[in-house]
């Protein structure tokens, strides 16, 4: 008997932590979307500029090896 006691009370004092703000979770789901759209252009920026420093940094590497053939 103890121990249904017991039981029942863990799981009543369980269930008052297990309880969701349902007006965060909403705003949380509602505003998903544009937090995924920010991170998508902020990847595509990141990667523009990547890509940008490496050709940059491709065409040094090639006039460099030309200038080591090429002697003017």
């Amino acid at each position: 008997m103890r121990k249904i006691i017991l039981i029942g009370m863990i799981l009543a004092g369980m269930t008052g932590f297990a309880q969701a703000d349902v007006k965060k979770v909403v705003a949380d789901i509602a505003s998903a979307p544009a937090k995924l759209q920010t991170h998508i252009k902020t990847q595509i920026e990141d990667a523009k500029e990547y890509q940008k420093n490496s050709w940059a940094e491709a065409k040094l590497q090639l006039l460099r090896l030309k200038a080591k053939f090429i002697k003017n």
